[in-house]
């Protein structure tokens, strides 16, 4: 079975906030309004020294990086997860995009002997190696880790204490040793997103964390040769930007007193916004404070004392080809063009998660090249965007003229153009301020023969960055037939008319919140719902596992369009009927 980065267990729990702290977050998004940075504890942590130029100057030589996802670090090996068998060529086109480094995500315990001596498979080994070689023999940084170990086995060390130290000690003690006179382009990192079970709470946490990361620091020094003086990464906890997790590494720091170690954080946005649930469907002012805030924390409490930060992986945790839909293309595009300034701004090394869902390792073709280009221009430059990136016309009736607001910035918005043709401004379109309307001549032209769908695409041009596409659309609001299925198989009959589900209210008809995120009645796509066919609308068994049985739940759809249908499914035992409402 083919695994998509989303569909790992340990990537479904990737966002800006860790794990346990989920129930109060969503909370929180509900009845609070968004709290402001946390603020630092009475007694700050110890200020750690500034890391040297060469550990600074290597992390910035690093920008842009990107992960080989779901390679080395799939179980139980590196087809396993859909990916095929790396090759050179695959390192040079990595190269020929941009990017200045690689991520070398590596499980290792997989592939390892019994106790005491945990030996490393040669044959595993090999591979790791080869990959190392080829991507420093095309001039790229290596970064490498200890990857899905962290929550196989590593997590254990507050019940298992000495076992889980010695098989850590055991491990990175033989891939120094395997990889002492490499270059000081290869670079290492202590483990990935680090978690404990069992603990009384963060302290011990920290503590456990502080001591893995000594542990990793002393076998890699006392190994000789090059691992002497090699570039080191160490991880907050969980990977986490969270104001704490970064103190307590700044305390770290301060204890190794090591010039040459750079720290590392993930980000994979606003976690409502990156999964669509309770009704964050774009990349709103919300999600922008928490990636400013986020990025700033780092920056305030390492960058700017000049200690060099690496955001190890960054993507958001819903984008899969294979799921389209599930975060819409242009709020997509939104969300990585501010990404990649922010982090500019804020002297942040980013690596982009791939595990296969931007790079089609088998073609090596960009599986979405619109989508790449964003993301190639924001590590250099801004870009010009626009309230949306979908214009809907009716069906049938006079096409009316078309409103959307365009966001410059900072660039100078430069006109339309439809394929080869500019468009004309007073007779096409006009601007007032930020207010882009296309007129309604222009647009019947566009539409043709308005055929429900995408009837045409134009292009808005800013003086900098890439171009802001922008769809025509025939669209009327969609119908949903009666319908009778199970708990396990229920899926509404659609026509969606041109249209597009943006997300999906449940409620019983008390009000209450009805579905798996019983705290929003907006609920998440895939968990409870979706809509990945022309003639459906699913509904999972997780959603149904969590409603009453013998009471009416009202859903309401919500289109793209702005268009809302309301229906009605009751279930009876394994039984569900639905109506339109």
């Amino acid at each position: 079975m083919t695994r998509t980065w989303a569909s790992f267990p340990s990537r479904r729990r990737r966002s800006s906030r860790p794990p346990r702290r989920l129930t109060a977050l969503l909370l929180a998004i509900v009845l609070l309004p968004l709290a402001p940075a946390a603020a630092r504890a009475a007694d700050d942590p110890p200020v750690p020294p500034p890391s040297a130029p060469a550990a600074r100057s290597a992390v910035a030589a690093m920008q842009p990086g990107w992960n080989m996802g779901n390679t080395y670090d799939a179980i139980p090996d590196e087809t396993s997860w859909g990916n095929p068998p790396v090759t050179r060529e695959l390192l040079r086109k990595v190269k020929s995009q941009g990017f200045k480094s690689i991520r070398l995500p590596v499980t290792w315990g997989i592939h390892q002997g019994p106790a005491p001596g945990y030996t490393i498979d040669p044959a595993w080994t090999a591979k790791v190696r080869q990959v190392v070689d080829w991507a420093l023999a095309e001039d790229l940084y290596v970064l490498l880790n200890m990857h899905h170990d962290s929550w196989m086995w590593v997590n254990t060390l507050p019940t298992d204490h000495d076992a889980v130290l010695a098989r850590y000690t055991a491990t990175w003690t033989q891939i120094a040793a395997e990889f002492r006179d490499r270059s000081a382009r290869l670079v290492f990192e202590s483990i990935n997103e680090p978690t404990f079970t069992g603990t009384s709470g963060d302290e011990e946490n920290y503590r456990l964390l502080a001591e893995l990361n000594r542990v990793f620091h002393r076998i890699v020094r006392d190994s000789g040769g090059a691992n002497t003086n090699r570039l080191l990464v160490l991880p907050t906890l969980y990977t986490n930007a969270d104001q704490g997790r970064l103190d307590a590494l700044a305390t770290e720091l301060t204890a190794l007193r090591d010039p040459m170690v750079a720290t590392t954080i993930h980000f994979y946005g606003w976690w409502p916004f990156s999964v669509n649930i309770a009704g964050y469907t774009r990349f709103d002012a919300t999600s922008e404070r928490d990636l400013t805030e986020t990025f700033d924390r780092a920056h305030n409490t390492f960058t700017a004392r000049g200690i060099p930060v690496l955001i190890g992986e960054y993507a958001l945790l819903a984008y899969d080809h294979n799921r389209p839909g599930i975060i819409e293309r242009g709020e997509q595009r939104k969300y990585f063009e501010f990404l990649g300034d922010h982090a500019r701004r804020r002297q942040l090394t980013t690596m982009l998660w791939d595990a296969g869902q931007f790079l089609n390792r088998t073609t090596l073709q960009w599986r979405d090249p619109e989508l790449f280009a964003q993301i190639k221009s924001s590590w250099t430059t801004r870009s010009g965007t626009a309230s949306s990136d979908l214009l809907f016309l009716p069906k049938s009736g006079a096409v009316p003229s078309r409103t959307l607001t365009l966001n410059p910035n900072g660039t100078d918005f430069q006109g339309l153009r439809h394929g080869t043709r500019n468009l004309v401004r007073g007779r096409d379109y006009t601007v007032t301020g930020n207010q882009l309307t296309l007129t309604a001549a222009a647009l019947t032209e566009l539409a043709g023969d308005r055929a429900y769908g995408v009837n045409s695409t134009i292009e808005a041009r800013f003086s900098r960055g890439v171009p802001w596409r922008i769809d025509v659309i025939t669209a009327d609001t969609p119908v949903l037939s009666n319908t009778t299925g199970n708990t396990n198989a229920f899926a509404i009959p659609t026509q969606f008319r041109g249209d597009m589900l943006a997300t999906m209210e449940a409620r019983y008809d008390d009000g209450s919140n009805a579905g798996p995120a019983s705290w929003t009645p907006f609920q998440e796509w895939d968990v409870a719902f979706s809509a990945y066919t022309s003639d459906a609308i699913k509904l999972t068994p997780k959603f149904f596992d969590a409603v009453r049985d013998g009471s009416r739940i009202t859903l309401t759809f919500h289109f793209w369009s702005g268009s809302t249908v309301t229906y009605h499914v009751t279930r009876s035992g394994t039984t569900v009927t639905g109506t339109p409402a």
